[in-house]
């Protein structure tokens, strides 16, 4: 009997009664009053949300034609950058985080950057200060790309306030879901406005693109279920793998055109009747998280959490680092296709995609030595309730058959 697909990461399952198609709920005040700010902004996906503040903070500084991101990051944001009209330039990472090398970011910075992007990737929470502070010396602005991280929290506050802009994805895997949506922050009043005025002049209702989604997310809310998944994401896994196409797999095979388009009513309240359960099922993800990492480190294994001590990321995943890439290649080739919870942040740090070189002219010659590394030894397990006990103490066993093997040959 074939074993229940596990989702990639820990999305939050919809509910019948999520799914009436009336009600007065306003998602808007009710994630505003969740995160903790005075208001947030609904955009159709989270690119969608970083496109506005991009064109908005364009229009601020128009002399201004640089965007900086790390270079391991979703292809997403590469082809955002380049259709607001901006140039993207890639940053190195640091040896023992994922966060940006400071003294590479310096080094990048100048009076032609507009925007750096730290980012929390995999809900774990960034140095966004140290972001700041190479982009205030060059009268840069800092964009959170917390579209993994609804939930985060540091000092007590949500990810997304220390910059300028904060952004979120409420896309399929993301924890809260309304199918695709995003939702922009600013703890800057005047600048919030800006945000809300470029998207009043600019985003309009497409109703293709809103029942399409909509569809979508009965889909999803259909499908989103232990025996659902394999039809839904498991069979399309395996015939991915079984071609060795891994940037399909991991779903980075995007093309150049992204909707921009207003957040219809019904998937508004959808998302709203969620929220109400999203706050236990993260702390029961965190709970599950913290008793699955031990086990994971008692096998030697370098795991991924927040660096700040102040810091509280969410758990979509667990990200664990290999010894090389060569374990990290073997697990996955042994494991990934048969729907126990293994996948990829990102296959590739983005100059290695190939795809996408057309949007990467400027910067051909940044060097991201160490981004490669990370992605070439990065592994995530997701943290979904459904991966039960018994399927993660397999998952343990062949972490230490990959490690093991490894070891020996060399």
């Amino acid at each position: 009997m074939r074993l229940p697909t596990v989702p990639p990461t820990a999305g939050l399952p919809l509910q019948a009664a999520d799914l009436r198609p009336w009600g007065s709920e306003n998602f808007a005040q009710a994630l505003a009053r969740w995160l903790g700010v005075t208001e947030v902004q609904l955009e159709c996906s989270g690119t969608s949300a970083l496109m506005v503040a991009l064109r908005t903070l364009k229009a601020r500084q128009p002399q201004r034609s640089e965007v900086i991101a790390p270079a391991y990051t979703c292809p997403l944001v590469a082809l955002a950058v380049v259709q607001c009209g901006l140039h993207l330039r890639l940053c190195d990472l640091r040896a023992d985080t994922l966060d940006m090398d400071s003294a590479c970011l310096q080094a990048l910075c100048s009076e032609q950057t507009l925007a750096v992007l730290p980012t929390h990737l995999c809900g774990r929470v960034a140095d966004v200060a140290a972001a700041v502070l190479c982009a205030r010396a060059v009268g840069a602005y800092v964009i959170e790309d917390a579209a993994q991280a609804l939930g985060a929290r540091i000092n007590h506050q949500s990810v997304g306030l220390q910059g300028d802009i904060g952004f979120f994805s409420l896309a399929v895997g993301k924890g809260l879901s309304t199918f695709e949506g995003g939702v922009l922050i600013s703890r800057d009043a005047e600048l919030a406005r800006a945000l809300q005025d470029h998207s009043r002049r600019h985003t309009r209702p497409e109703r293709w693109w809103e029942l399409r989604r909509s569809v979508e997310l009965l889909g999803y809310a259909a499908l989103y279920r232990p025996h659902g998944l394999h039809l839904a994401y498991g069979k399309p896994l395996q015939k991915s793998l079984a071609r060795g196409d891994w940037v399909e797999a991991a779903g980075d095979d995007f093309d150049d055109f992204i909707p921009q388009h207003s957040l219809g009513r019904w998937r508004q309240r959808v998302g709203a009747r969620a929220l109400q359960r999203l706050r236990d099922f993260q702390q029961q993800t965190r709970a599950q998280a913290m008793a699955r990492i031990e086990q994971l480190e008692s096998l030697g294994l370098e795991v991924l959490g927040d660096a700040a001590s102040d810091a509280q990321g969410i758990w979509p995943v667990i990200l664990i680092r290999m010894p090389d890439m060569q374990s990290r290649n073997a697990l996955l080739k042994a494991q990934w296709a048969n729907g126990c919870g293994l996948s990829l942040p990102f296959v590739h740090v983005l100059p290695d995609y190939g795809r996408y070189q057309h949007v990467l002219a400027f910067a051909q010659q940044d060097t991201v030595t160490q981004a490669r590394d990370w992605a070439q030894r990065l592994v995530a397990v997701s943290n979904s309730p459904w991966l039960d006990s018994s399927r993660f103490a397999g998952l343990l066993q062949d972490f230490q058959q990959a490690i093991g093997s490894q070891n020996q040959s060399t």
